[in-house]
């Protein structure tokens, strides 16, 4: 789904905030270069020294939930409080989903919510930013690290490899919310996710396209191998792709996205970013 192409700048124009809680998080909106305003949070790091790693003042994580998520539902905040223990986290929600306004266009223009998400991350003052994206917000990463430079490393979980996938169940059900109107009703009034009622007009640069632009960047690719949306030929298309400058972690028993990405997976992808974003 698409109104157009998403390959220019974002800028990140940052209104007063409006929340800030106990913790000293931050609570704003940010206004894409298309004009569509992002609910964003930013979230310090944990002041945790336990002697097994040490928190970087100038890294911080930009994450990118899957779709229909927002930055409140439980799971992305769990994957947040995770990545604190390593860096502070900017998280937002893509345009159509949760407090943010528009229509998701299922990860064409939602490149451009993250770059603008990127760009207050640099604002605040953080030299290195490593974007984390899981599902739909894995492609987004992708898309966004071969058509915007300025990102120090790029975590892809579960993402797929190509456009108009309907080789498993789960995505036959999504292709039917997403293309039908009686579907996008379901995801406006079930999932809170409103979802663009345009094709793709032209069909976007795809996930495995964008993976050879990437490089010098350091990119990780997670996948679970019981991945009930995009078997592993899809992370191994990707893999393929990036011709031997991507890691590929294919994690035995893992399911889909956040839901699916234990403690221990978060941690290593942590540990694993703080020691690439150089």
């Amino acid at each position: 789904m698409s109104i157009g192409p998403a390959g220019h700048v974002a800028r990140s124009i940052v209104r007063p905030t409006y929340e800030t809680s106990r913790n000293g998080s931050m609570r704003t909106f940010l206004c894409t270069d298309d004009g569509v305003s992002i609910d964003s949070v930013y979230d310090p790091a944990a002041v945790v020294y336990d002697g097994s790693r040490s928190l970087s003042r100038d890294l911080v994580f930009v994450m990118a939930h899957g779709f229909t998520g927002d930055v409140d539902r439980p799971h992305v905040r769990r994957v947040v409080t995770a990545l604190t223990g390593y860096a502070p986290v900017v998280s937002f929600s893509f345009r159509g989903h949760g407090r943010s306004a528009g229509r998701t266009t299922v990860g064409d223009r939602e490149v451009l919510d993250l770059a603008a998400a990127v760009a207050w991350a640099r604002d605040l003052g953080h030299t290195r930013v490593v974007t984390v994206g899981f599902s739909m917000g894995g492609s987004v990463v992708l898309r966004h690290a071969a058509l915007h430079a300025g990102v120090d490393a790029v975590v892809s979980v579960s993402s797929p490899a190509r456009w108009y996938y309907r080789g498993t169940a789960p995505m036959r059900r999504v292709h039917w919310l997403v293309t039908r109107p009686e579907g996008r009703l379901v995801g406006r009034y079930g999932f809170h996710t409103r979802i663009h009622h345009r094709d793709w007009d032209p069909v976007p640069l795809s996930p495995v396209e964008a993976v050879p632009k990437i490089a010098p960047t350091p990119l990780l690719i997670v996948h679970g191998d019981s991945d009930g949306y995009f078997p592993v030929d899809h992370p191994r298309m990707l893999a393929d792709a990036a011709g031997g400058a991507a890691e590929l972690w294919l994690e035995p028993d893992m399911g889909h996205a956040e839901h699916a990405a234990d403690d221990r997976l978060l941690a290593r992808i942590g540990d694993w970013a703080a020691s690439r974003a150089g």
